[in-house]
C-alpha cells in the first residue's frame, strides 16, 4: 500500500472520528481503511489508535504521529501547488547557454525586454563556444551553430549564422585591399582559435586544397571580440560573425572585403530536451527568440557602438 495514502486515510479517521466516515471520504470500504491503519502500525511497531466497541482514541504515539502526518501532507500539497503554478505561469530560473558572439551581441541585448515581460522569471545566460550537455549541466536550452548531431533534442531553426571578412580603413591604406583569397598571403589575418584546420580561412573559389591561403597568423584568439578590437586598431584582416561586425561596418570603422568568397552561412538552432510538458518559462523564451531570430523574422538594424 502507498504510505502517503495511508497517512491521508489515518488523518481522515482522526478528523472524522470513525473508519466509516473516512471510508466514505475516500470511497473505499471501512475494512480497507482498517488495513491502511494496520499497515502504518506495523511499519511503526506501535499502536496508533486505541479501539473499543464503542469508541476509538489516539494513543500517545498516535497523537504525535498524526501531527507529523499533517505536516508532511501539507508540505507535499505546497510542493504540488508550486509545481502546478510553474506549469501555468512563467516563473523560476531559466538557464540558457549560447556561443559567445551570438549570446553577447544578440541574446543579451534582448533580455531586458523578455524579463520585463515576465517579471517572475530570472535568467542565467552562460556564454561558451563549446557544446554543453544540456541535461547533465542543467540548462533549459542552448543556441547551437553548425550541423546538429544530437537527435535526442528538439531543434528550432533560427536565422543562418553569416560570416564577414573586413579590415579597418587605416590597415587597407597601408597594405592595400585584397581582391582574391590568394592576396591574403601578403596580409596579416587574425585567427579564431576555435576553428579547425579544415575551417581556417577556407574561402569559396579559393582554389587552395588545404583551405589555408593565409600565412601563419601573428595574433590568434578564442574570442571574436578580441579579434574585432585588433582589427579596429588596424592590425589585420578579420573573419568573424556578421552580427559582431555589423555596427562597425555600418559606421565605416571596418570595410567588408572579399564578399564573393565568404564562407556560406551556417545553420543555427535553438535546442532543448524533449519534454511532453515544457514549462511556461521555456515556451515563452522559445517564442520570444523565434519572433526575433527565427527564419521569418526581420533582421534587427546594426547597432552603432
Amino acid at each position: 500500500m502507498d504510505k502517503l495514502r495511508s497517512m491521508e486515510i489515518f488523518v481522515a479517521v482522526v478528523d472524522a472520528g470513525s473508519f466509516t466516515a473516512a471510508a466514505e471520504a475516500f470511497q473505499i470500504s471501512p475494512v480497507m481503511v482498517g488495513k491502511h491503519i494496520k499497515q502504518l502500525e506495523e511499519r511503526l511497531g506501535a499502536r496508533l489508535l486505541a479501539r473499543t466497541t464503542r469508541r476509538q482514541s489516539l494513543t500517545e504515539i498516535g497523537l504525535q504521529y498524526v501531527e507529523q502526518c499533517r505536516q508532511i501532507l501539507a508540505q507535499i500539497a505546497a510542493a504540488e501547488t508550486g509545481a502546478e503554478a510553474m506549469r501555468s505561469t512563467p516563473r523560476g530560473k531559466l538557464k540558457i547557454t549560447a556561443p559567445v558572439s551570438f549570446g553577447s551581441e544578440c541574446i543579451a541585448p534582448l533580455m531586458a525586454d523578455y524579463l520585463d515581460a515576465y517579471p517572475e522569471v530570472s535568467l542565467e545566460l552562460s556564454l561558451n563556444d563549446r557544446t554543453v550537455d544540456l541535461v547533465e549541466e542543467g540548462f533549459d536550452a542552448a543556441i547551437r551553430i553548425g550541423k546538429l548531431e544530437d537527435s535526442a533534442m528538439v531543434a528550432r531553426v533560427l536565422r543562418p549564422y553569416a560570416m564577414v571578412i573586413c579590415a579597418a580603413p587605416a590597415y587597407l591604406a597601408r597594405h592595400g585591399t585584397p581582391r582574391t583569397p590568394a592576396d591574403l598571403a601578403r596580409h596579416e589575418c587574425l585567427d579564431f582559435m576555435q576553428w579547425t584546420r579544415h575551417v581556417r580561412w577556407r574561402l569559396a573559389r579559393s582554389g587552395d586544397d588545404d583551405g589555408s591561403p593565409v600565412r601563419e597568423s601573428r595574433f590568434r584568439s578564442n574570442n571574436g571580440q578580441a579579434l574585432r578590437v585588433a582589427a579596429l586598431h588596424g592590425f589585420g584582416i578579420v573573419m568573424q560573425a556578421e552580427i559582431l561586425m555589423a555596427g562597425d561596418i555600418a559606421a565605416g570603422r571596418l570595410v567588408p572585403l572579399l564578399a564573393g568568397y565568404v564562407p556560406a552561412p551556417r545553420p543555427m538552432h535553438l535546442v532543448y530536451a524533449r519534454d511532453r510538458q515544457p514549462t511556461p518559462k521555456l515556451t515563452t523564451f522559445i517564442d520570444f527568440l523565434l519572433e526575433r531570430y527565427g527564419p521569418a523574422a526581420t533582421p534587427p538594424p546594426a547597432t552603432l557602438t
